[in-house]
């Protein structure tokens, strides 16, 4: 197995706890329209496949595409300016990507955010290590197509044989399978063990330590 040069990391549940200000929008344009609300913990089941989904999902069953596609340009318009209010990144991520970038590793992000948020978060979060962020920019299939996180390999230089894909998800895992590179789950995110475990993972790593010592033996 040859060494890792690079990491491409998940943004939402991986390196930034996003789930309150990703709520407080959704909550913000079901209110807008009539909706009822949804928790926290729905919210969290919601995420992972882009907005898009993440707004259907969130709204009634019945809800049209029309009501979708109103929906979803209430929340765009309400992250854009709130995506940022409590966001942060889980302790310990840091340390992590500074140790990572002291080895020599090359990093990117890539996501199913939209592609303006994923820039504005890895600029204000991550500038120091992370050069290369990938999101949401059609016509480019969204995760687990396998179109993004090659594009970012390719901006890295690096191939994915070399390279190693961390998410909180099994969209992530798959990801990973589909562009033929390792893949580190870590279940401080979204989902729990157990089903990252049925996805299929090289390892699952319970916290922000156990990943950067199972990535750094590896590198």
């Amino acid at each position: 197995m040859k060494p890792i040069r690079a990491v491409v990391f998940d943004l939402d549940g991986t390196l930034l706890n996003t789930l309150v200000d990703l709520a407080s929008s959704v909550n913000y344009a079901l209110t807008a329209g009539g909706y009822p609300i949804r928790t926290l913990d729905e919210v969290r089941s919601f995420v992972g496949n882009g907005v898009t989904k993440l707004i259907a999902r969130s709204l009634p069953a019945s809800a049209t595409q029309a009501e979708v596609a109103q929906t979803l340009a209430v929340f765009k318009e309400h992250y854009a300016v709130h995506q940022m209010d409590v966001t942060a990144p889980y302790e310990g991520i840091p340390s992590l990507l500074a140790t990572l970038h002291q080895a020599g590793v090359r990093m990117a992000v890539v996501s199913n955010k939209l592609q303006s948020a994923v820039e504005e978060l890895r600029q204000h979060f991550f500038a120091e290590h992370i050069t290369v962020a990938v999101g949401d920019e059609p016509p480019r299939p969204v995760k687990p197509a396998p179109d993004g996180t090659l594009a970012a390999l390719e901006r890295l230089g690096v191939p994915p044989e070399e390279a190693l894909f961390v998410g909180d998800s099994d969209v992530d895992v798959c990801t990973a399978h589909n562009v033929g590179m390792r893949c580190l789950a870590v279940s401080w995110g979204f989902r729990d063990a157990a089903s990252l475990r049925a996805a299929g993972p090289d390892h699952v790593a319970a916290s922000p330590a156990e990943a950067c010592q199972w990535m750094m033996e590896r590198v």
